[in-house]
């Protein structure tokens, strides 16, 4: 594995073709994009898409997203767009907005899972789009990361998770959103959420108008279909059990009540970090949510590193970032949500 520094904002030409010589010979490229690193393939390529399936141990029927640098790729993967769409994609992009459209034949099924539509973005990170259009191809990537764990936000997570199994990580520091990028489905009317991300639905519903958002995407549920990564898998979890107490009013009372039984770490605000005693870990602040998904999965994996049996995290509300960050977190917690005192007695018995 050659890991290469790369400045985040004048990639050097070296490095990047190196990296792009690499994805052209159906190699592995971690690099990042503005959500999270990415694990890039040619997205043409059957077998060099096969091995990002090996290297994540991730279920093929999962899709993966296509990043392309211009429109003449996107006519290239996908096709049936309407102009109405076509118009959007070119105000949002490059941007952390991911299109569902329908796919040509030239995107192999191990790409799509096997579906007939594809997951298409343009990402606005200049070590991302220098990498695609030196490599005159669209790249499949995944984030970088092993299944089921947290997607990577430095360069350090990818080789914690991925040494051996990449050629190539491109490191350009610390990502921007520190959450994958919001998906929607345009093939139908009116279109539908599957992963909510940093483009809020706010802003998608003063683009495309009227946006369905399905009840497994608003509880952070499997669906039994993935048409969208992120849908039907175990994913972003800590080794540790991750605990979500729904009511801040009752945040600390939890911390301490499973303190009384396990070695708790809380994972919580800096507002709401502040009156509680080690172990803890502040993921940014309730004023500006972004700090709290720029931080969101380092903390998941600070967690895992630290001298702790559990985690406890404090909720935030479901609106803007919020609702990608709580969609995150319940999955990442298998769903263990506390919304009383008597649920921890519950849950410190499974755990003794």
């Amino acid at each position: 594995m050659i890991r290469l520094k790369v400045d985040p904002l004048n990639p050097e030409a070296d490095s990047i073709r190196k990296a792009a010589e690499v994805i052209k010979a159906g190699g592995l490229v971690a690099f990042p994009t503005e959500t999270v690193y990415g694990l890039g393939a040619d997205a043409l390529n059957p077998r060099a898409v096969e091995g990002i399936f090996r290297a994540k141990r991730r279920p093929m029927d999962n899709p993966l997203i296509v990043h392309i640098a211009d429109f003449e790729q996107l006519e290239e993967v996908a096709k049936d767009i309407s102009e109405s769409v076509m118009e959007i994609a070119q105000k949002v992009w490059p941007g952390p907005l991911t299109l569902v459209l329908k796919k040509r034949d030239v995107v192999p099924p191990e790409t799509t899972g096997g579906l007939d539509t594809v997951a298409v973005r343009m990402p606005a990170h200049p070590i991302a789009l220098q990498l695609i259009r030196e490599s005159e191809l669209p790249i499949a990537a995944p984030s970088a990361n092993l299944a089921t764990r947290p997607s990577p936000t430095t360069a350090d997570h990818v080789e914690e998770d991925l040494d051996g199994s990449v050629d190539v990580i491109l490191d350009g520091g610390e990502t921007f959103f520190g959450v994958e990028s919001t998906v929607i489905n345009v093939t139908t009317t009116p279109p539908v959420l599957l992963r909510p991300g940093p483009f809020t639905v706010e802003e998608l519903r003063n683009l495309f108008g009227d946006v369905i958002l399905p009840k497994e995407v608003v509880e952070a549920k499997e669906s039994a279909m993935a048409l969208a990564p992120g849908m039907k898998y175990k994913h972003y979890a800590p080794t540790k059990p991750l605990y979500i107490v729904e009511k801040n009013s009752i945040f600390s009372d939890v911390v301490n009540l499973f303190r009384q039984r396990r070695k708790a770490v809380a994972l919580c605000s800096a507002e709401t970090c502040a009156d509680l005693a080690p172990p803890k870990i502040v993921m940014g602040t309730k004023e500006n949510l972004y700090t709290v998904a720029k931080n969101l999965f380092k903390s998941f994996r600070e967690l895992d590193s630290m001298d702790g049996d559990i985690g406890v995290m404090e909720s935030f509300p479901e609106r803007g970032i919020g609702l990608a960050i709580m969609n995150r977190a319940k999955k990442a917690s298998a769903h263990r949500v506390i919304s009383s005192l008597e649920d921890v007695e519950r849950y410190a018995n499974d755990l003794s």
